[in-house]
């Protein structure tokens, strides 16, 4: 099916493993396309919330089409928790200078 008229219900958990982490994926579907390494890399999967998406609909950290997409063909979505800190090779320097001088 074409990401241009797809609309997807998803289901949308967490797990206590890691902050941040969260699993989409289809609702009709569940848990039971998700590799049993993922689901214990997650922890306790808990539901957070159901949405509508659409490849218009905006998210907050994640793309919309490639959230379809990533669930289209393997199952589900994984996003990330957000980076802290980026990894900029000048702050690593930095980081190494003595902190009195």
């Amino acid at each position: 099916m074409n990401t241009q008229q797809m609309r997807l219900v998803c289901d949308i958990y967490k797990g206590n493993k890691k902050e941040g982490m969260y699993l989409y994926v289809d609702k009709k579907e569940g848990l039971s396309r998700i590799p049993d390494v993922l689901l214990t890399s997650l922890g306790q999967p808990s539901l957070v919330t159901t949405l509508m998406i659409t490849p218009s609909k905006k998210l907050a950290r994640a793309n919309a089409r490639q959230v379809l997409d990533d669930i289209g063909r393997q199952g589900f979505y994984l996003q990330m928790p957000p980076t802290l800190y980026p990894l900029d090779p000048a702050l690593a320097e930095n980081s190494k200078l003595p902190w009195s001088q």
